[in-house]
């Protein structure tokens, strides 16, 4: 197997300089099974340059609209409505690993067969995540992906194909499933001059953005659950380019015309991810640094230690729920690691006075879910002992709220109070009783005056909800869903306490047979055995995954549950 990969590895470094990448201090290897392959350092880069890739051998829209074969076929679905960005690289990559005599063939086969994110996952693996966000995202997904491939997605490639005349085999589900898996794990945001995005097809297709998703056919990672994952500034998710200062220097005099464009960037997409990055990417416009205009290039971000060492870069400040669904593997004891809790869309309709709660939560643009890094903590009633942490300012924008007649006052624990406000906003909305929303009615009719020529602003709804419920409600309703989720995560894989003995109990063995079974483990003894229980690399990442989320739950529930009782206190 290891001839195998190291053959294949030299013709894709061979077509890797051929199409005029060029490896100046690194080299790419086979790093182990869980990590696959990987960049290591190699001949010292004095400027600290280590590789370049042009960006025209990057797999773009563009270039599947530009490709001489099909690309007049896939032009034509993509005006037409049936494909977008990220579908035409799927369709791309599909077609270009069945084709016989696919140029791309080199890249293609070093890349990995299998990954060990959850949509890989065995029955019994995805039983380790019973009761988890990422377990029934996962069902979701896996059935969303497999309709969208009997109903598009094999008839397109079919198509597509046919205009070669040839293929190594018949397209299959898991060569979907492969495409958008690579998809997500390696592509990338990368800052593009907007006339190197759109050079001679610009008139033709007029003012359609490829950083537009307005198609009826998508393949998002997430359909209809809500997963974890931060989102940036301008609202889209990270997706591996918060490693990167190329927004910051990209192009000089064209930084206005930049058209951020995802695509994979081979040599590039082979770095792992690390807490400590040993490297950032960036893009070089004009070549002022690299000599090569239009690249990518990877720079060393410190001084090098002697020797041979893995190059990494940082995927960004992802929680083990975001590792594990994009990219297969997780992080023990992870800084970054976040719970996400939400109020059910659904539920409110059975609530009391649904309809005029809503109408409240639309004014105040209330969230109904909210992600809890561990980090707040720090700033919580119970900060671990390592926080060093003197005072928060998580919630100081709350203060403005306080008070419409001056009888409620600014609570005491308002500077431990980690829940974000504009969810602790919905949850008191949801939570009033019949006298508060009165009470909140006639508020708010002060602010419309007899005349009815004014509207309550946003501002005012909050204020005037916070005056006729104050903390409580909400903060009781906080509790009841995190005792509800802790419930499900025990219900669907055991406690917090089991999860921890069991990590210190099983050793990972990363080849598994498709039965489950452990080809390694006919060379152990019975008492070794015994002494260790024998799991794949799957299931111990979904064993992390779990035991942090409980973990965190168990944390946050015991913060709701003091700022219940000083809120009470205070009240009463």
């Amino acid at each position: 197997m290891a001839n195998s990969i190291e053959a294949k590895l030299e013709l894709f470094l061979q077509w890797l300089q051929v199409n005029g990448a060029e490896l100046r201090g690194c080299t790419i290897k086979y790093s182990d099974l869980s990590k696959g392959c990987g960049l290591f350092s190699a001949n010292d880069a004095s400027d600290g340059v280590l590789l370049v890739v042009p960006l025209n051998l990057a797999i773009t829209p563009m270039r599947v609209l530009q490709d001489p074969l099909y690309g007049p076929e896939c032009r034509a679905m993509y005006e037409e409505g049936e494909v977008d960005d990220r579908f035409l690289m799927n369709l791309f990559l599909m077609v270009e690993r069945l084709r016989e005599n696919s140029s791309w063939k080199p890249y293609l086969d070093v890349l990995p067969a299998r990954f060990g994110n959850p949509l890989w996952f065995t029955d019994n693996e995805l039983l380790e995540l019973k009761g988890t966000t990422l377990h029934r995202a996962t069902e979701l997904q896996k059935n969303s992906l497999q309709s969208l491939y009997e109903k598009k997605v094999k008839k397109l490639v079919n198509r597509l194909l046919t205009l070669d005349g040839s293929s190594v085999r018949e397209l299959s589900f898991e060569d979907f499933l492969w495409a958008n898996s690579i998809f997500w794990a390696r592509a990338l945001n990368i800052p593009m001059p907007h006339a190197y995005v759109f050079p001679k097809i610009e008139e033709e297709i007029g003012s359609v953005s490829l950083t537009e998703e307005n198609t009826e056919v998508s393949i998002s990672t997430v359909s209809e659950v809500q997963l974890a994952c931060p989102k940036n500034e301008d609202g889209c998710e990270d997706h591996r380019m918060t490693d990167s200062t190329a927004s910051e220097k990209t192009f000089g005099p064209l930084k206005q015309e930049t058209v951020w464009v995802e695509g994979l960037v081979p040599g590039i997409d082979f770095c792992n991810h690390d807490l400590k990055a040993t490297a950032t990417w960036e893009v070089d416009g004009p070549g002022s640094i690299t000599g090569v205009p239009f690249s990518m290039y990877l720079l060393s971000a410190g001084a090098r230690s002697s020797g041979i060492e893995e190059v990494s870069i940082s995927y960004g400040n992802k929680g083990n729920e975001e590792l594990l669904y994009l990219y297969g593997f997780v992080i023990e004891n992870n800084p970054d690691d976040y719970l996400m809790v939400h109020y059910p869309l659904e539920a409110i309709q059975n609530v009391p006075f649904s309809d005029s709660k809503m109408q409240l939560l639309e004014v105040q643009k209330a969230e109904m879910r909210c992600l809890l890094p561990r980090r707040l903590l720090d700033h919580g009633f119970h900060p671990p002992k390592t926080s060093n942490i003197q005072q928060s300012d998580v919630c100081s924008n709350r203060a403005c709220n306080y008070s419409w007649s001056g009888q409620r006052k600014i609570p005491a624990y308002l500077d431990k109070l980690v829940f974000p406000e504009k969810f602790l906003t919905a949850l008191r909305t949801i939570s009033m009783q019949e006298d508060e929303l009165m009470q909140v009615s006639s508020l708010l009719a002060e602010v419309v005056g007899p005349e009815g020529d004014k509207q309550p602003t946003e501002t005012d709804v909050e204020a005037a909800v916070w005056e006729a419920c104050g903390d409580s409600g909400a903060l009781q309703l906080l509790v009841d869903l995190l005792q509800k989720k802790m419930m499900d995560l025990e219900e669907g894989t055991g406690t917090l306490e089991s999860d921890t003995m069991m990590l210190k109990e099983v050793q990972v063995i990363e080849s598994m047979n498709v039965n489950g079974s452990c080809p390694e483990s006919a060379s152990r003894s019975d008492d070794d055995r015994k002494e260790r229980k024998l799991v794949s690399r799957n299931q111990w990442c979904s064993i992390v995954y779990r035991q942090g989320q409980k973990q965190l739950t168990t944390l946050f529930l015991k913060e709701a549950e003091h700022a219940l009782q000083l809120s009470l206190s205070q009240e009463n």
